[in-house]
């Protein structure tokens, strides 16, 4: 399947690409031959071959998260320059309207 300039033209419009004219060339002919890849992959007879998205059988392992109190909590926000009722304050950055 041979992609036209106009083609490659419109899908690099949609990427927000700006291509120069040997780049729409060169990309002409590659697209198009991924495109003629992915047809003859499509004449492939699967009949019987189970869908898979992986192949090893791994499976992941997740342990329940855990929190662990450093102790430091207090020490590190007596600290801060502007504190107040446990929490570190910050000059606000975003106005209610």
């Amino acid at each position: 399947m041979k992609l036209s300039i106009q083609e490659v033209e419109h899908i690099a419009s949609l990427a927000r690409l700006e291509l120069t004219a040997q780049e729409k060339e060169q990309y002409s002919g590659q697209l198009s031959a991924i495109l003629d890849y992915v047809d003859k992959m499509a004449t492939v007879d699967t009949t019987g071959v189970e869908e898979t998205s992986q192949v090893t059988g791994l499976i992941n392992i997740e342990r329940e998260d855990q929190i662990i109190e450093s102790g430091i909590a207090d020490e590190l926000v007596s600290v801060a320059p502007q504190n107040g009722d446990g929490f570190v304050k910050i000059p606000k950055i975003f106005e209610n309207k």
